[in-house]
């Protein structure tokens, strides 16, 4: 099994938005090994995690960006 499909969660260190509130209702974001990009809800830290490839993550930051999902 790559590490694409099988991602090393237990030592990311996971951060939220400089934007954020302070309230618990975030995504927390993680810098994987081999460029992936691991995403949670800080509601749930032991919960199940997103995980996006480079080029998967950069797609998905550009909608966001544009407005796409509001």
């Amino acid at each position: 099994m790559t590490d694409e499909n099988d991602p090393d969660l237990a030592g990311a260190q996971w951060f939220t938005s400089t934007r954020t509130s302070g309230g618990k209702d975030c995504v927390e974001v993680a810098h994987l090994r081999n460029g992936l990009v691991g995403v949670r809800d800080s509601k749930n830290p032991t919960g199940p995690a997103l995980v996006f490839t480079p080029s998967q993550w950069d797609a998905f930051t550009a909608v966001v960006s544009n407005g796409e999902f509001v």
